[in-house]
């Protein structure tokens, strides 16, 4: 099986995934919650059926308390989810004895506040995490791979992990900024958790897959580059097949009985996942064919 012969095919796939979620990031960007933005979520269960009139009592309730409302979201039958600007515990007293007062019998399930302080910091955390892992990432695969065979260099082995980081990355967070504007779906600090998981597993993969052709490239001498790849993918193809499937199986029962609280947690890590086992074989691997047949052709011009 010609695996990077068809290198192209598998580029062109990656992109047709990476651009659309681009674009949304570019339009729309990501729907943030209250972990980055600074706010307050409430969670409510009715009695009664929660209907549109019932929401429409909810928005006049905090307008009425003069409370700036970004979201209420029908989360079932008789759960309904509230997003505002800050409130404090006074202000959540007050808004539920209204809410019980116009609205109907209700109780309150959860109330979080985050100040905007707070959420800033978070927010820098979580991009200075993925900016540290991703050079020492870098950094640990050059040293690893240090003694592989002339002309190959080891900081092209770093360089096409991370590309093919990003890629798993730009899949994960452009679906999720598609998700966010059409189904409301928050990033919160559990995104973040999911992404340097990703992260960590995507390396993990593509590492099996390098350290064959490393190990190829020490025997087959006389062998192009290019078969030598080939030759590497697929003696690893279904060990990595295998790691993966594993790991969904288990997200997959997580997805089923694990509960709305770490249910996109759970689809991003599911998304990385298989987008990350994805990259390892048919995008990090053919940048390190592509990359040395880069340079085969600038040495013969020279």
């Amino acid at each position: 099986m010609n695996i990077v012969g068809k290198r192209n095919w598998y580029f062109a796939f990656s992109l047709a995934i990476i651009i659309p979620g681009v674009i949304s990031l570019l339009l729309w960007g990501l729907n943030l919650s209250i972990d980055f933005t600074g706010g307050s979520q409430i969670t409510v269960t009715y009695q009664k059926q929660v209907t549109q009139q019932t929401l429409f009592g909810i928005h006049n309730t905090f307008k009425q308390d003069k409370i700036a409302v970004i979201t209420i979201q029908k989360q079932s039958a008789h759960q309904v989810f509230i997003r505002t600007k800050p409130m404090d515990d006074k202000q959540d007293v007050q808004i539920m004895k209204d809410l019980q007062k116009n609205t109907g019998q209700v109780k309150q399930d959860q109330f979080e506040t985050i100040g905007p302080v707070i959420g800033k910091e978070i927010t820098m955390n979580a991009f200075n995490a993925i900016v540290i892992a991703s050079l020492l990432i870098v950094f640990y695969i050059a040293w690893a791979f240090r003694g592989v065979r002339k002309p190959m260099s080891s900081w092209r082995f770093g360089i096409c992990a991370i590309i093919a980081l990003l890629h798993d990355a730009l899949v994960v967070v452009g679906i999720f900024s598609i998700l966010g504007h059409f189904f409301h779906v928050e990033v919160d600090s559990l995104f973040v958790t999911a992404l340097l998981t990703v992260i960590g597993f995507s390396v993990h993969d593509t590492i099996v897959v390098f350290d064959r052709i490393r190990e190829n490239l020490r025997r087959n001498i006389t062998a192009s580059f290019s078969q030598v790849v080939n030759d590497s993918i697929l003696q690893t193809f279904v060990r990595s097949l295998n790691t993966s499937l594993t790991a969904i199986l288990v997200l997959f029962t997580l997805l089923i009985f694990g509960g709305v609280s770490i249910r996109w947690f759970v689809v991003a890590m599911l998304i990385g996942i298989a987008s990350g086992t994805y990259s390892s074989i048919f995008n990090a691997s053919q940048l390190l064919v592509v990359w040395q047949e880069w340079i085969e052709r600038k040495n013969r011009k020279k």
